[in-house]
Order: structure tokens, then sequence, then C-alpha cells
């Protein structure tokens, strides 16, 4: 009675051997967390949803016609860094657009505080400029004889806040002098423009400003002289730069230390106590170049990235990402010690832009002119690898006590995030969104 069972089971054994051994089970599936840490080669792999592009409107559009008689000329007067001088000059020509005048090139100010001697032509190609400008807004290099005896009447828009009118405030005296000089507000309400004039403008940033025969020269040396691929990484930590942001850094070596108090003077001192956490947690502090190195490891940028380092003079602590990431590159590296040292700030800061919009990849410590700049030209040009380093996911994970890997998931969700959705990655004047 007892061997039978017997038989039964060890028969059935057999049978469920011999299925094994003829269909063997397919191979486990990776677990979700497995998954994510393979497909996580670097922030770039991650799909994004949405994209930045030149709106139709813009690029399609029949263009209305120019005005038979213009109100008069209008110079833009710019000052700062280059990009800064390219935002204004480009609002000027929207404005320019708007009020039927005739665009003046514009004045590029000297500023001792940037080093800074060169002009409008020194720059940018001043005939291709007005060639591509057709249709769009009347550009003079020179004035006529009977306006050019003439100072223009100043009007200074640059500190106007709320919703600015430049019908209402410049039109009359354009009217009135015939000539006017202007410096755009800061806080314009450009989505009251007509679609001409925003036309305008768009075409002046992304399509008409072209840098010299010379300056292109360079920069395509430059970037045949950059190993590839390649990522160009923005990044500011000059003295002057950390001076005006009024932060507290600790661990800095004496020269660096040296340099930023003398920066800083009397009254640039940075903020203390509870005042600095806040001002740091809003994103306020740059990142150091050892901060920067490790958010760039947090997104999986492998070490050996080749690096072009988009940065002005004397710049601070720059071991803290050369220590980590050794193929860094710079201009004055790349270039002869002749054609460096004939180049004045605007120059320098040109031959940046032009190899960030043609870099592979491009990250930025900072939200400036140049990176808003950078990152809408690389749109316009279908080149979606951008993303800007967050000061204020960095500041506030920090401050919470993260530290090492959990740190490191943090800031790669926080920028995953930002990709995802293409946050700050062009300006909306000129750019739509496109649901991927």
């Amino acid at each position: 009675m007892r061997v039978r069972p017997l038989f039964v089971i060890i028969s059935t054994l057999s049978l469920f051997l011999a299925v094994v051994l003829i269909y063997p089970s397919p191979p486990v599936a990776p677990s979700k967390s497995s998954d994510s840490t393979s497909a996580k080669s670097d922030i770039w792999s991650v799909q994004r949803i949405v994209e930045w592009r030149p709106c139709k409107w813009w690029l399609q559009s029949h263009l209305t016609p120019l005005p038979a008689k213009s109100n008069g000329y209008i110079r833009v007067d710019c000052y700062g860094g280059l990009n800064q001088m390219r935002r204004d000059f480009c609002d000027g020509v929207g404005i320019a657009r708007l009020l039927n005048s005739t665009l003046v090139l514009p004045k590029f100010e000297v500023a001792a505080y940037w080093n800074e001697s060169s002009g409008f032509s020194d720059v940018f190609d001043a005939d291709y400029f007005i060639t591509q400008m057709n249709g769009f807004v009347n550009v003079v290099k020179e004035l006529p004889p009977e306006i050019s005896s003439k100072e223009p009447h100043r009007v200074d828009c640059s500190k106007r806040k709320g919703q600015f009118d430049y019908i209402e405030s410049v039109l009359p005296f354009l009217l009135k002098y015939h000539y006017v000089s202007i410096t755009p507000a800061v806080s314009q309400r450009r989505d009251r423009y007509p679609k001409y004039a925003k036309a305008a403008l768009c075409q002046a940033c992304y399509r008409a400003l072209k840098l010299t025969g010379s300056l292109e020269k360079k920069a395509n040396k430059l970037l045949e002289a950059i190993p590839k691929p390649f990522l160009s990484l923005h990044l500011r930590f000059e003295p002057d730069m950390v001076a005006y942001s009024q932060c507290q850094y600790s661990g800095l070596s004496p020269t660096s230390m040296k340099a930023l108090e003398a920066a800083r003077g009397d009254d640039r001192k940075p903020w203390t106590g509870e005042a600095a956490r806040i001002w740091r947690n809003r994103g306020k502090c740059p990142l150091t170049p050892n901060e920067t190195a490790f958010i760039l490891k947090a997104l999986s940028i492998p070490t050996n990235t080749n690096i072009y380092l988009a940065a002005g003079d004397g710049l601070m602590e720059i071991e803290g990402l050369t220590s980590i990431y050794s193929n860094v590159v710079t201009k004055s590296a790349l270039l002869s010690g002749e054609d460096f040292e004939t180049m004045h700030g605007n120059t320098k800061a040109a031959l940046d832009y032009c190899v960030s919009i043609n870099s592979d990849s491009y990250m930025a410590t900072y939200f400036g002119n140049m990176d808003k700049m950078v990152a809408a030209m690389r749109a316009f040009k279908g080149l979606y690898k951008t993303l800007f380093l967050s000061r204020r996911a960095f500041a506030e994970f920090t401050s919470r006590g993260l530290e090492g890997k959990p740190l490191m998931e943090a800031l790669w969700k926080a920028h995953e995030d930002d990709f995802i959705k293409g946050r700050g990655s062009a300006l909306s004047d000129c750019f739509c969104e496109f649901k991927l």
C-alpha cells in the first residue's frame, strides 16, 4: 500500500525535472530600482516631455510693411557685459519697430568695471545685421548731416518699473526731437507688442547678430581645438561675482579670501546669521567649483568628460573642479598668446557664447544674461542638451543635512524634473512650448 504513493511521487518529480530542463524559465526581469540605475547613464538620457521651438508666427508670418515715413531715429545705449548689451539691443530693435522709427547702430558704453573698450562693430558684423533686418526695421550706420550734428535727447527707461509703455513715454520725445537715445526698461511688457515689433526683436536676436569675420575665424579655430564631444560649462565664481552676491563661504584658500576681500570693499559685506541662511536657501549664492563637480557627478556626468570652461578671468578655487574632472580646457590655453592677449572682455565673451551654442551639451551654474541667450539660441538650433544647475536645490538639501548618496539622489531628482519639463531653456518672447 505504501509503495504505490512513493512510485507516484518519484514519477511526478521526474516529469517536473524533465519539463524544467527542456523548457528553461525566462530570465528574471530586473527590479524597478536596478532598471532606473542602469538607465541613468547621465541626465541627458532622460526622456523630455517639453521642447521650446521658434514660434511659427515669427518664422513663417508675412511681414507688416514698414511705414512710408519714419518718426525719427533711435539709438540704443547699452551698458554692462556683452550679453547684457546684446539683450538691451534686441529690446531696442523691437522698440524702434514699435515706434515706427529708424534704428541707429547702438553705442556700447565703455565701462571700467568690465575692463571693456570694444564697440558694436568690433564684435558684430554690421553689414550682415542691416541686411538681415531688411523688411523688419530700417537700420542706418550713420545719421544724415542735419541730425548727426545734434546730441540725441536722452530717455532713460532702465529704472522704470511696472507696466512701462514706450508709446506713451518715448514717442512724444521722438516726434519732438526726431533723434532720441534710450536704455530699455528692465521690466517692460513685451507681450503687449504687436507681432511685427516682436518679429523684429526675434529676427535681431537669433538671425541677424553674427560675429565679425575675424572673431568668427577665432571661434572656429577654438571649436576645432576642443576635444569632441564636449560639455560647455559656464562657471561663475570670480571675486567680483562672489562679492556682489554677499554670500559667506568657508574653506576658501588664502589667495581666494584675499581676492574676495578686495572685491567686497566696504559696501558689500556678506550676510551673517539667519539672514545668511535664508539668502543662501533662496539660491542667491554662486556654486563653488567643488560644489559644481559634486552636482555633475550626481547627474552621472562621467569624470573623463571633455569640458570647455566658459568663464571670465580670475576664476577662484578652480582646483575643486579640475581635481575631479581632469579634461577641462579654456580659451586661454587653446588660443595662442598673441590672439588671447589682444582681446577685450566683450570679444572673449563672444567666443564663449559661440562655443557654447555649438557644444554637444551646455550647463550653467548661474542664470544670467549669457545663459539665457545661449539656451535660447541652442533651442533655435535644435540643441536641447541644456541645463541650469540649481543653486537653490543644492542649498536647500545641504541645509537639511543631506550629504553623500542621499544628496546625490535628491539633486538628480531636482534636475531631472527641470530637464524633463524644459524649465528655463528658452526666452518665451520668440519661442513656443511644444509637447513631445
